[in-house]
């Protein structure tokens, strides 16, 4: 009985070391989350009167400064940045050295947005502010708002906001001044707010600024504008819609690519370009098409590969007219006749067959073209060449979960270069028709007609559309299964696309509405949405 008592004490005296060792392991302890805080500053935040030139905030702990050239907003802007250290090591204090002479009666602000942090963890002192007055009184009016972007679902980040005196303001003033004030959205804010403000009128300018100097470059920054002065005091929340305008048509020289092929580089709409050429005085054919990558602003020339010289090229699109002269070199290449199938192995019901040529046609033979079903039966058919896009379109009645084989025989097809296709079969087939799935939009309040309904994926790629002249109810039959997103696109000019804006022009975006939410289109699945417009 002694023997059993001894071993139960043994037993949990061990366990009651092994808990309290438990215990004593050290675990780091808690991490920190709390953000520095000043304990002082010279001057002091929201002083008056400042005559200085230095500015000296002490904190309560070491911090850094990251990305100050990009978090920190001064308003008013000032000419030569200031000197603010320490950058990249740890202090317990920020020293700012200004070395512009400041204005009279101003109203200055240092936002430092999401620059200062610990320095053990990078806890952010979001949005610390100083403020100081050359004067006698602190200016305190405020201008809000948000910021929009005319076509994409999310707007930029880093969008800066400028205000401008109404009574000196022209069109060329964004373009060549700074402005009176300026603040920014960040990297996360999609609303602004323009603080410690002077009453006045203004004129209030966004801008999506690529080289960081409060100057528009219409090439490469998006602009929003009013097309009214703001007064202070206000309550008015503005909304800004950012655009990127479309230049005008400009036309670089063109570059040889191979022995019968140029490049033609341009910025704006390429649309109604024509382009003609002449080689040892004699007017030679071109052929004109886009070039085949996505986004890329070239066109491509067909030449006669008999011009073995230099070409005289001239482009004309609008009041743009320009003669360009390229000497030709003899490259050993030359673009061919290849046909390829551009819809892949399966097709959609809603679209039609589509085949892509490497060079421009001359003609198509449909009588040397055939489309059979499985059971080798003949299927009537429609073909539609786009030249610009150097595609043959073949339309004909789909039928569910059929194979399908076109056949192109010899000589169905003659190139610009008098070439022949030799004897291609291209196979491809369908699917059930519940393999996909259909929607139908219900538009509730639309403000005005044309419009324009376009169903986007999740890469903001419009994957069907629709115009509509008057009609509010609309149905896209057997669409892919996936997440869509819906938007309306005023077409307020009635061409079918949607136009940006142009400042000059005092023109805003032709204006988009989306849906707030994904639809969920899932196969042999009916949906049914309705899509408010208020």
């Amino acid at each position: 009985m002694i023997k059993l008592k001894y071993t139960f004490f043994t037993v949990l005296l061990s366990i009651t070391f092994t808990n309290c060792a438990k215990r004593g392991t050290i675990t780091g302890g808690f991490k920190d989350t709390i953000a520095p805080k000043i304990i002082s500053s010279y001057p002091k935040n929201f002083s008056t009167n400042f005559k200085g030139s230095e500015i000296k905030i002490n904190f309560d702990e070491l911090i850094k400064i990251k990305d100050i050239n990009k978090q920190l907003i001064i308003s008013p802007p000032l000419k030569n940045t200031p000197l603010i250290v320490p950058q990249g090591s740890a202090s317990k204090f920020i020293s700012i050295k200004i070395t512009d002479t400041l204005q009279e009666n101003t109203t200055y602000s240092f936002n430092f947005g999401q620059s200062i942090t610990d320095n053990n963890e990078g806890n952010p002192y979001s949005q610390f502010k100083y403020v100081f007055s050359t004067g006698n009184y602190i200016d305190s009016l405020t201008i809000a708002g948000k910021i929009k972007d005319a076509y994409a679902l999310k707007p930029d980040n880093f969008v800066s906001i400028l205000l401008y005196d109404a009574k000196t303001f022209t069109d060329s003033t964004i373009y060549k001044e700074t402005p009176l004030y300026v603040t920014n959205t960040l990297d996360s804010l999609k609303v602004f707010s323009l603080e410690n403000l002077k009453q006045g009128e203004y004129q209030i300018i966004a801008l999506k600024d690529k080289a960081n100097n409060n100057k528009f470059d219409p090439k490469n920054d998006k602009i929003a504008f009013l097309n009214e002065t703001i007064t202070t005091p206000t309550n008015t929340v503005y909304e800004l819609e950012l655009f990127l305008e479309k230049p005008e048509f400009k036309a670089e020289k063109p570059t040889q690519e191979t022995n019968n092929k140029l490049f033609l580089g341009y910025s704006g709409d390429a649309k109604n370009t024509k382009v003609s050429g002449k080689s040892n005085g004699k007017e030679i054919p071109i052929r004109t098409t886009k070039f085949p990558e996505k986004n890329k602003d070239s066109l491509q020339l067909f030449f006669p590969l008999e011009v073995r010289d230099s070409i005289e090229i001239s482009v004309v699109n609008a009041k743009y007219s320009k003669t360009f002269f390229t000497k030709i070199k003899d490259l050993k290449e030359a673009d061919s006749l290849s046909i390829s199938n551009k819809s892949g192995n399966v097709l959609s019901f809603r679209d039609p067959f589509v085949l892509k040529t490497k060079t421009p046609l001359n003609t198509i033979d449909e009588s040397k073209i055939l489309i059979r079903k499985k059971d080798s039966t003949l299927v009537k058919f429609n073909s539609k060449y786009d030249e610009f896009n150097q595609e043959i379109a073949f339309d004909f009645q789909k039928e569910e979960d059929e194979k399908y084989t076109l056949e192109l025989l010899p000589g169905a097809i003659n190139d610009f270069y008098n070439k022949e296709n030799d004897s291609l079969k291209f196979d491809f087939g369908t699917r059930l028709i519940s393999d996909y799935g259909n929607l139908k939009v219900t538009l509730i309040g639309a403000k005005r007609f044309p419009l324009i309904l376009e169903v986007l994926d999740n890469k903001g790629e419009v994957m069907y559309s629709q115009k509509s002249e008057k009609e509010t109810t609309m149905i896209f039959e057997t669409i892919e299964p996936r997440q869509y997103t819906l938007r309306v696109v005023y077409d307020d000019n009635s061409n079918g696309v949607w136009d940006t804006g142009n400042y000059l022009a005092k023109k805003q975006a032709e204006e988009i509405i989306y849906f707030p939410k994904e639809i969920d289109i899932r196969a042999n699945w009916d949906v049914e949405q309705e899509f408010g417009l208020d």
